[in-house]
């Protein structure tokens, strides 16, 4: 029962051709392409709407210089929106419940992070490694830390993102398979964990944006420390 459970965490195959391309691929043809027209539909005018949210929210604290991330920041966020809402849909499967899919995302965005750092204002990338004022007995223990935390970042961007939807969809199987067994045996209680379950996905749901969102906004905070 356990290892059923964590079935759907497992990359679907055809024929021994893995589908994880094809799930990738195939939230694109949802988006909404944009007209020529001077007025467009409801769609589009939602989806414009949510992309000046976003980047005016995400990049007032940032300076001009790191505005050229926009589009490649806000374009990610929606892909992991779609992503992980299409991911809630029975009979479907979730890429961003791959940790080796979610570090593709979070290293190379983070070393172009520290990469521009670098390049630009090299003496403030490496003071972050120093807070000012140290005692100078701790000089290399602080080094030695920041540098472990720095090099942790990409790693606590995928496993964050893996860790929260692996143990939303375990949790909405675990309480659907519970109603299932419960429906005729106690109806009244598998009614009761059957609510449970609907205020779960609702949850779910939203933690899907959310977790997209703290994805980029953490890199956008690494942006603004290099830019």
């Amino acid at each position: 029962m356990m290892l059923s459970f964590f079935d759907q965490f497992a990359s679907p195959t055809y024929l021994g051709i893995p589908l994880i391309a094809l799930a990738i691929i195939l939230p694109w043809i949802f988006y909404p392409t944009p007209t020529s027209r001077w007025i467009n539909n409801r769609l589009l005018t939602l989806q414009g709407w949510f992309v000046n949210r976003l980047t005016q929210q995400i990049f007032l604290p940032i300076n001009q210089g790191g505005h050229k991330w926009a589009v490649l920041l806000a374009s990610l966020m929606i892909f992991l929106i779609t992503l992980n809402m299409l991911g809630l849909l029975p009979y479907t499967f979730t890429p961003t419940t791959q940790l080796s899919l979610n570090m593709a995302f979070a290293v190379p965005l983070w070393l172009a992070t520290v990469i521009i750092g670098m390049r630009n204002q090299p003496t403030a990338a490496l003071g972050h490694l120093l807070p000012e004022g140290t005692p100078t007995p701790l000089i290399p223990v602080l080094i030695i830390i920041e540098t472990i935390s720095l090099f942790i970042r990409p790693l606590a961007l995928g496993v964050r993102l893996t860790a929260n939807l692996t143990a939303g969809h375990l949790l909405i199987q675990l309480i659907a398979t519970a109603a299932f067994v419960l429906l005729p045996l106690m109806p009244t209680v598998a009614i009761l964990t059957a609510t449970v379950l609907f205020l779960l996905t609702l949850l779910e749901v939203a933690v899907a944006m959310i977790q997209a969102y703290v994805f980029v906004l953490l890199l956008s905070l690494y942006l603004q420390e290099n830019v």
